[in-house]
């Protein structure tokens, strides 16, 4: 993809996406062995060349495919973008940037973060990520998750103990409770998914695979697999 002079951020034409480049990785490599303001600053129009408009063309791409199984989400190549800079005030970590390319899509109307149930891809040196869910419910919306997980069992079970979608996604990620919660019994038949503290489905590919015009394809299939998990839960929220 050659470099493009226009500040990305007041683009309204995309080119087509095929395939994330590998000098984009190739500078993602870099940046984790350089990860520094004066390093980067130098370089920021191999990121925006290589990594950003790759990433907001693959968004552009992916909008006719959410049209067809998920249009009430957004993908917005300006929006829909996680920025590279990290935010280092409550880390340790002082690195500057971020090490992968991402973008996160939600309910259109819906600010942008990790508290409700939406659509992530990113990609990185060495692994594409695809994921799908609730990554950080907090705790209001944690009790709604549960309460429907026992209200509408069936419903839930239904999903995520479909065969396709149990061979392409195994189990339901994140971290559980050691014990089932408070003011349920620890015999409930729902026991074990009421343990859950996060609720995504996820799938892990080795980086080659982004560097097809198909990977568009591949990872809208992914993401049309994990709708009904993600209605079910924007459902149970409401």
């Amino acid at each position: 993809m050659a470099k493009t002079k226009a500040p990305l951020d007041d683009l309204d034409f995309y080119p087509p996406f095929e395939g994330f480049p590998k000098e984009g990785v190739k500078f993602l490599k870099s940046l984790k062995r350089n990860n520094n303001r004066p390093w980067f600053e130098k370089r920021k129009g191999d990121f925006e060349s290589y990594v950003k408009l790759p990433m907001q063309s693959l968004i552009v791409a992916m909008q006719p495919r959410f049209a067809q199984f998920a249009p009430e989400y957004e993908l917005n190549p300006k929006r829909s973008l996680f920025r590279i800079y990290r935010d280092v005030r409550f880390s340790k970590d002082k690195s500057p940037y971020k090490t992968h390319a991402a973008f996160h899509s939600v309910l259109r109307g819906a600010a942008k973060g990790v508290e409700g149930s939406g659509y992530y891809l990113h990609i990185e040196p060495g692994e594409v990520f695809i994921g799908a869910g609730v990554y950080m419910p907090d705790g209001e919306n944690l009790k709604k998750i549960r309460k429907a997980m026992v209200a509408r069992s069936d419903d839930f079970l239904s999903i995520v103990q479909n065969p396709a979608f149990k061979k392409r996604f195994g189990k339901i990620g994140g971290d559980m409770l050691q014990r089932v919660p408070q003011g349920y019994p620890p015999d409930h038949p729902m026991a074990d998914w009421l343990r859950h503290k996060q609720f995504f489905v996820y799938e892990e590919w080795p980086e080659a695979k982004c560097y097809s015009a198909k990977f568009v394809d591949e990872a809208a299939k992914s993401f049309e697999a994990a709708t009904p998990l993600v209605r079910w839960l924007n459902e149970a929220m409401r």
